[in-house]
């Protein structure tokens, strides 16, 4: 082989060596995605997961395939997201429990979510509702408040988890309140549905998204959206800062990917959820579950990410509430 031959194929070589990262970048991706979702189906992060999944998986060209991680307030199936491989085919969508309050009270929480995952986008935010059974003496929340004061001790309320955005909440709301309720960690809100409406629990304040359609299907009592203001989220449902002043309590939910996610990914999937919120059907569709799409850059996400984790942090300490 002459020496012209053998340089022609070395540059041929080479151009395609170096060619081959950016060709992969560009056609991510090549196969189905994972998104862990670190709850129970049922709940409120998984409720919302398969609404963004769907219109998620349009946008990249595959589909994207929920799966469910429960247990340990979600700290279980975040640790798994911040384990898996920074290649795009595995994601995380998480929320205020995992990332901005679980950090703020449980030192030993297995990851750190400043340096352990890659943000890529808020998905949405979403009140709280407090709910209670038909069969609650409580037709509002004054009545409820009242009730428990005369009744220290003897009502309980569930939550899905230790550590979680329901557990805090709540524990918010009893020191807010004056009451004491006896706490019931389950592994989910999903999970906690069937007693609550049977009648075997007092109190569960859960997320609008997988709160709201028991009680628009009757099965439920709403008492009050803990956003400062009523909410057209939940027309025709009080606020509870009209009974505690200043009660406010908002969740979010966000993607994330693990640590060393590449930048060039980072921004597609940010660019795919983007366009996925702003799809009319996506935004009316959270809408009728309660929730308010956001979406913006990696950046803005994590800063609000900070900002939540100091919120919590001062109403923790302020209101001495441990995980014991």
């Amino acid at each position: 082989m002459t020496a012209m031959k053998v340089n022609s194929l070395y540059g041929l070589l080479l151009a395609a060596l170096c060619s081959g990262l950016p060709a992969a970048a560009q056609t991510y991706p090549a196969k189905p995605i994972r998104l862990l979702v670190p709850f129970p189906a049922g709940g409120a992060t998984d409720i919302l997961s398969r609404a963004l999944s769907q219109e998620l998986g349009k946008k990249l060209g595959q589909p994207v395939v929920v799966d469910n991680r429960p247990g340990a307030g979600g700290t279980i199936g975040a640790d798994a997201g911040a384990k898996a491989a920074p290649d795009g085919y595995t994601l995380l969508l998480t929320t205020s429990s995992t990332h901005s309050i679980g950090p703020a009270i449980n030192p030993r929480i297995p990851y750190h979510v400043e340096t352990d995952f890659t943000p890529i986008a808020e998905v949405a935010s979403s009140p709280n509702i407090a709910l209670v059974p038909l069969s609650s003496p409580a037709k509002t929340l004054r009545e409820f408040v009242d009730y428990a004061r005369k009744n220290p001790g003897r009502l309980n309320y569930a939550s899905s988890g230790n550590g979680g955005i329901v557990h805090l909440t709540t524990e918010y709301f009893k020191a807010e309140s004056g009451t004491y309720l006896v706490h019931i960690p389950y592994r989910g809100t999903g999970p906690a549905m069937p007693d609550l409406i049977s009648g075997k629990l007092d109190l569960l304040i859960d997320s609008l998204v997988s709160g709201l359609p028991h009680v628009k299907e009757g099965k439920l009592r709403a008492l009050g959206v803990t956003s400062l203001k009523r909410t057209t989220l939940a027309p025709g449902v009080p606020a509870v800062s009209d009974v505690l002043p200043g009660f406010e309590s908002v969740t979010w939910f966000g993607l994330y990917g693990p640590k060393g996610l590449p930048a060039d990914l980072t921004a597609r999937l940010n660019q795919a959820v983007n366009a996925a919120l702003a799809e009319p059907e996506l935004k009316e569709r959270f809408a009728r579950l309660g929730a308010e799409p956001v979406g913006g850059t990696p950046q803005a996400f994590a800063t609000l990410v900070r900002s939540e984790t100091v919120k919590w942090k001062k109403i923790i300490a302020e209101r001495k509430i441990t995980l014991d």
